[in-house]
């Protein structure tokens, strides 16, 4: 498996696993009575803290894998998985830190961490468009 298609599959498997934990939080506020199940709002804003946090981190995964797929797709259908593999690996990490960084804090410090590992994914995105537009 390239670089490209192992990346891809760990930004799906880490949406996989915040999806699961998400549950898993709101599965246990629903057993111990703090909520009702049918009472969920879908941005987490009636979450407190961790899960508010974990939503939105799990929602930024949601809204950003289409761009990771499409570009990847392009490049395994036009032959130029050489444009993707160099850099493949640092979305997937640059992805997994911004997530991280999300759930643990909403510090300055951590919100400026956070966009910066957005920016870098952006970035790699842009690149990789314009190297396969090339």
């Amino acid at each position: 498996m390239g670089r490209s298609t192992t990346a891809l599959l760990g930004f799906a498997g880490w949406l996989v696993l915040l999806s699961l934990v998400l549950g898993l939080h709101r599965v246990g506020l629903v057993l111990s009575r703090r909520k009702v199940a049918n009472t969920f709002v879908p941005d987490g804003s009636d979450l407190p803290g961790f899960g508010q946090r974990l939503t939105r981190a799990r929602d930024n995964c949601f809204e950003t894998l289409p761009v990771f797929v499409a570009i990847a797709f392009v490049a395994s259908a036009l032959g130029k998985l050489a444009v993707t593999d160099p850099l493949a690996m640092w979305v997937l990490y640059a992805r997994l830190a911004q997530s991280l960084t999300h759930i643990v804090s909403t510090s300055v410090p951590a919100v400026m961490l956070r966009a910066t590992l957005f920016f870098v994914q952006v970035l790699i995105y842009g690149w990789w468009t314009l190297r396969l537009f090339a």
